[in-house]
């Protein structure tokens, strides 16, 4: 049996981050995962330029169970204090929008600098390594059985993330684990996915797929004004992908395709001053021209001059402008889904130190656990907090 004081199970951002700190607090840490390298996720993230933070970091836009867990983590370690370690390393960063942070060349510079960490805090890795059993030693600590060796440790973290992402090796490792100490797992689903649709809207809609628009999406319980792209599969973009996570399957989502502004008030204007313009041609003035052809045809409208629009077609364009109900098919699964929903309940663990109350030492940090971000770096900034947390008390 080899030996160590800690042993973080995944190498993602929260694990990354979490031995990078109990190495630094001269704790003899190993790092097992079973990829060949770290920080796949990372990598990938932010088209490639990780989206590692974000400015505006506030509980409230945070989904768990308990809307008050995620408080102590995020204050103890803040946006700031990540942001702190990325200058440390003179890694150039810009503000894309809405207060999200990515590097200016590359996500490998964030996934390099926690391995720096880790390496100048002397952690172990072993990578490419699989696990066959997690225990609880009877004299105390954690046993983890793996194909290499057996490894004993004093505390075990278990960082190894959600199901979102198969293709990266996402797995339910962390659920197994945490049934296995008698933790409640909540139901888990694919969150910041994009939706499918059924094929009487499916069809015409991908005829405009690239066409992004900006939209307020809304679910009977929250709204988000971004962008939305309409793809061959249905719709996604980032107005989509953060209202996916509160949406429930059978719901309707409503699309204002003119927020912000009044299109009842346009279109009489219009009718005054440019009464012979067609339908299709005014628009086109706000929309994509493809668009606008497809949604007259989609809700069948005739291509007229828009005074021969009567007083019930002039309210029922601006209702659907305004308020177009869509019934998504689905979503598009873990495939794509940038996070999961659910995971290990919170209720089991210490909200400052993400411990499980009943079995001293053994933690769950990152997205095993029931705390999901919004789009735009949230879910990084829970992995560094959750798993510094973690780190400065394993």
């Amino acid at each position: 049996m080899v030996n160590f004081d800690v042993i973080v199970i995944g190498a993602g951002a929260a694990g990354l981050l979490c031995a990078a700190t109990t190495g630094s607090r001269k704790r003899k840490t190993l790092l097992i995962d079973h990829a060949k390298r770290p920080g796949k996720k990372i990598l990938i993230s932010g088209g490639g330029r990780s989206n590692f933070t974000n400015y505006y970091i506030e509980p409230e836009k945070y989904l768990c169970e308990n809307p008050h867990f995620c408080k102590s983590a995020l204050s103890q370690y803040t946006q700031w204090d990540f942001i702190a370690l990325v200058e440390q390393y003179k890694i150039k960063y810009h503000e894309k929008s809405l207060g999200q942070l990515f590097c200016d060349d590359s996500a490998k510079e964030i996934v390099a600098m926690l391995v720096s960490e880790c390496e100048k805090n002397d952690v172990t890795f072993a990578y490419q390594t699989d696990i066959s059993e997690v225990k609880a030693r009877e004299q105390g600590g954690y046993s983890v059985t793996t194909d290499k060796h057996t490894y004993t440790c004093t505390s075990l973290i278990i960082a190894s993330g959600g199901l979102s992402m198969p293709k990266l090796g996402a797995s339910p490792f962390a659920y197994k684990v945490a049934k296995q100490f008698g933790l409640e797992v909540l139901p888990t689903s694919a969150g910041l996915v994009p939706f499918t649709l059924p094929p009487e809207l499916k069809t015409p809609l991908a005829e405009v797929s690239g066409v992004s628009i900006p939209v307020e999406v809304s679910t009977p319980n929250k709204s988000f004004v971004e962008d939305m792209l309409i793809t061959h599969r249905g719709l996604s973009g980032p107005s989509i992908l953060q209202i996916s996570s509160y949406w429930h399957p059978g719901e309707e989502v409503f699309i204002n395709l003119y927020p912000g502004d009044d299109f009842g008030a346009f279109l009489n204007e219009s009718i005054s001053t440019q009464p012979n313009v067609s339908l299709k041609n005014l628009l086109a003035t706000k929309f994509a021209k493809r668009f606008a052809e497809t949604f007259i045809d989609l809700h069948k409208f005739e291509n007229v001059p828009i005074k021969q629009l009567s007083h019930k077609e002039q309210a029922r364009l601006v209702d659907l402008v305004h308020n177009w109900n869509i019934r998504p098919d689905g979503t598009e699964g873990y495939r794509t889904a940038e996070v999961t929903l659910g995971g290990v309940n919170t209720d089991h663990l210490s909200s400052k130190t993400m411990e499980v109350k009943s079995h001293p030492n053994l933690y769950f940090i990152g997205e095993a656990v029931d705390v999901t971000g919004w789009l735009g770096g949230y879910n990084f900034q829970w992995a560094w907090s959750s798993g510094y947390v973690a780190g400065m008390n394993a």
